[in-house]
């Protein structure tokens, strides 16, 4: 899993949680929405979040690692 999957797994849950509590709950919960998406829009421009940031220095590896797999000749 990589830091972007990682934020966007995180962004889609905050704006569908936050979709689900302006719906049921209260209205005042788009403003998360708002902000979870101007963050989200942030990150696209300027490539920071502190998400990012978070998880970098957790070791989160901001690109797939590449595995090959070689077979041994018998």
């Amino acid at each position: 899993m990589t830091v972007d999957r990682i934020i966007h797994i995180v962004a889609g849950t905050l704006i569908f949680g936050s979709l689900l509590l302006t719906e049921f709950h209260n209205d005042y919960w788009v403003w998360l929405t708002l902000l979870v998406s101007a963050n989200l829009l942030q990150y696209g421009i300027t490539k920071w979040c502190w998400l990012a940031s978070v998880l970098r220095k957790m070791g989160v590896p901001d690109q797939a690692v590449a595995v090959s797999v070689v077979r041994v000749a018998r």
